[in-house]
């Protein structure tokens, strides 16, 4: 079953791609993953999954020895600055930096072990209260800030649109944040690409990559519902 709806996601991605005249290499599929079991992981690794979700460090720790050498692992949830030391080297990405705080932390962290953590910013595009993340009108500033420490490269930008029932809703979300990442690589940031933008869950993730996101998040229509 994980492995007809890992792919069939892959092919509407592809759809979606060719609608916006884009190249369906340019958009990389993550498998969020979290609370399900290995084998369930390793059935989407089988299909061609390489690239896996995860919303607690305890999950990284536990699944990331246990998956083959390519798998890697995200962490696109809240993170909590007393775990960061856990995480780093296990993730290939933090997509949730979603304040100062835990950007300095993060530095902190990675100097004590010498490595310098990938990771984007998050943030919250509709200013929704149950959502972590900056304001759009704070990004720039944070990236110039964090921009500044060593242990840390900025890729881009993520965000969580809101639950929607019709996915188009969520489309002027996805434009924002694209606009927003625009404003700020033309700046030309030291240390800062602006390469990666992680946006679309299951609901929307096809508007997603129409509107330009280089990463999708999609969990439910790869695994089942929680």
């Amino acid at each position: 079953m994980v492995r007809e709806q890992y792919l069939k996601v892959k092919e509407k991605i592809e759809n979606a791609c060719v609608r916006a005249g884009r190249k369906p290499e340019d958009v990389t599929l993550i498998a969020v993953s979290k609370t399900k079991p290995l084998e369930l992981l390793r059935e989407a690794y089988e299909a061609g999954a390489r690239d896996f979700g995860e919303n607690k460090v305890q999950e990284i720790i536990e699944k990331e020895p246990q998956m083959p050498e390519d798998a890697r692992f995200h962490m696109i949830g809240h993170l909590q600055r007393n775990k960061v030391r856990q995480v780093i080297g296990k993730a290939v990405l933090i997509h949730s930096v979603d304040s100062l705080r835990l950007a300095r932390q993060i530095e902190e962290d990675a100097a004590k072990v010498g490595i310098v953590v990938p990771v984007l910013l998050e943030v919250n595009v509709a200013r929704e209260e149950s959502k972590f993340g900056f304001f759009t009108e704070e990004v720039e500033n944070a990236v110039r800030e964090i921009s500044s420490l060593s242990h840390i490269s900025v890729k881009g930008l993520m965000t969580i649109a809101p639950f929607v029932e019709n996915p188009e809703e969520n489309r002027k979300v996805f434009q924002e944040l694209y606009q927003l990442s625009v404003d700020i690589k033309s700046k030309n940031i030291d240390n800062v690409t602006m390469g990666v933008l992680s946006m679309g869950m299951s609901g929307d993730y096809e508007v997603a990559v129409e509107e330009g996101a280089t990463m999708v998040r999609v969990g439910t229509s790869i695994f089942g519902a929680r």
